[in-house]
């Protein structure tokens, strides 16, 4: 039994070996190739299909034989009803679920551009479902610009938030021509934050110099290591109020309803309470949203998909490999040494 306990401990020591002899290998090889750029596709799912197979599945299982031979007859009465009236009005559906540098937004410029080639504006309709708790400016400024090249193809727009869409994430809910929310989401936000910590007075006690040299008065203001001042606090003030400016005309210029002043003092609000202020139109989930279009409209969700390059599959195969093979060694060694 011992040797072999001792075996199985050397074979897995040489294919530990073997792997990391590979991966170095692989990691020379992908630094004298140069990287070719990744490409990905449009991946459609039928939600009506997969909404109209939950509930026949749920009714195969609780109906009676009786009551289900009544349902057949009325699913095929209304497939023949379907079939007369031709193709249905589309609902696309995307969901962006952003981070705090938005580069969520470089899949989601592809999928509004795969709908605005084929969407009939006269018919069809978007609905985004959003989650978000904001992040950097310039993200959330082009990830609102995609949402706008919709209305701009004269497509409705609808926005849902189940969860969160605070500060860029509103900058981008507010583009909608409605906005839905649960009652618990939050919304709202519409403030902007900077903040970074100062090391000068630690450099300053170790008796360490910080030099910086620039070409234009504000071309750095606040600073990390040096000593900043009252001059470049002041400029920093002044181009975060600039900031929350533009925010605030986004704003009113997509909710012209709304009270900006009583809005846009950075808070944020639950959307049961959001919606006396006009920050949303409707309390409603994004589920309840589907289920009511499920028979007006066909519903595809629209996803970009990266395509994995080989590097990418050789390293997701030789982990899974290298799991198998721990787990086939530690079930023999507990049946060898119970």
């Amino acid at each position: 039994m011992e040797f072999l306990y001792e075996y199985g401990l050397f074979f897995a020591k040489t294919v530990t070996f073997v792997i990391a002899v590979g991966l170095i290998l692989m990691m020379l090889v992908g630094a004298a190739v140069k990287p070719k750029a990744k490409k990905g596709e449009i991946q459609i799912d039928d939600v009506s299909a997969q909404l109209s197979e939950l509930k026949e599945d749920f009714l195969q299982n609780t109906l009676s034989k009786k009551e289900l031979k009544v349902h057949d007859k009325e699913r095929k009465a209304l497939d023949k009803k379907s079939e007369k009236e031709g193709v249905k009005p589309r609902l696309y559906v995307i969901d962006f679920i952003g981070s705090m540098d938005a580069h969520e937004v470089e899949s989601l410029r592809e999928e509004i551009t795969a709908i605005i080639s084929i969407a009939d504006p006269k018919k069809d309709k978007v609905l985004i479902r959003l989650e978000s708790g904001g992040g950097v400016v310039h993200g959330y400024g082009l990830a609102a610009s995609q949402l706008q090249r919709i209305k701009s193809a004269g497509i409705p727009l609808s926005v849902s938030i189940d969860k969160v869409a605070a500060s860029g994430g509103y900058m981008m809910a507010c583009v909608a021509d409605e906005i839905l929310a649960a009652p618990f989401a939050i919304v709202g936000s519409i403030g902007v934050i900077a903040q970074i910590p100062n090391f000068n007075k630690i450099l300053k006690k170790n008796d360490i110099e910080f030099e910086q040299i620039t070409a234009g008065e504000f071309k750095r203001t606040l600073t990390l290591f040096g000593e900043n001042t009252d001059k470049a606090r002041e400029k920093f003030r002044d181009e975060i109020e600039q900031t929350h400016d533009l925010f605030k005309t986004f704003v009113s210029s997509q909710r012209p309803s709304l009270d900006i002043d009583q809005v846009a003092t950075g808070e944020h609000w639950f959307a049961t309470q959001a919606i006396d202020k006009g920050l949303v139109d409707v309390i409603k989930t994004s589920d309840d949203a589907l289920l009511e279009q499920q028979y007006e409209r066909q519903i595809y969700k629209v996803k970009y998909k990266v395509k994995k390059g080989l590097s990418d599959k050789f390293a997701l195969g030789l982990s899974s490999g290298v799991n198998k093979i721990g787990l086939n060694l530690i079930s023999k060694f507990k049946s060898l040494n119970p």
